[in-house]
């Protein structure tokens, strides 16, 4: 079994980020604490324009460390109505506390319904955990 924190309440991605349900059509994301192990020290978080629209599976910005640059997907299909811009100064908050105040974008998704049926497509935490443990 892993060590890793892998909150119960979140939702996660194959890639590595998690959404948190924040309201009936908005949703919290940012990357797992498995995810910031592996990359090493975050030194610059590229985030999406407020405003702009993701599509899930699609990279929405970028994390960048001593090791890699890596892409960020879009969990979900949805518009971004804000970002962590704490993580301009601080992109270190992402290895501190990635389920925190570690997070990376807040979208809107376009209806109860549509948000349902994307969740649905995201791995509970026992899911992710099979994935990370290999």
């Amino acid at each position: 079994m892993s060590d890793q924190n892998i909150p119960d309440q979140l939702r996660y991605t194959e890639e590595h980020e998690w959404v948190e349900r924040m309201s009936e059509t908005r949703v919290r994301i940012g990357i797992t604490e498995y995810a910031q192990s592996k990359l090493g020290d975050i030194v610059f978080v590229q985030l999406p324009d407020v405003g702009s629209e993701t599509e899930s599976g699609e990279s929405f910005g970028e994390v960048e460390s001593p090791k890699s640059v890596s892409d960020l997907y879009a969990p979900l299909t949805g518009k971004v109505v804000e970002v962590n811009g704490t993580l301009e100064a601080s992109p270190e908050l992402v290895n501190t506390d990635p389920y925190g105040e570690g997070w990376i974008v807040i979208l809107e998704i376009a209806d109860v319904e549509d948000l349902e049926a994307q969740l649905e497509q995201t791995l509970d935490s026992d899911g992710y955990a099979k994935i990370t443990d290999g």
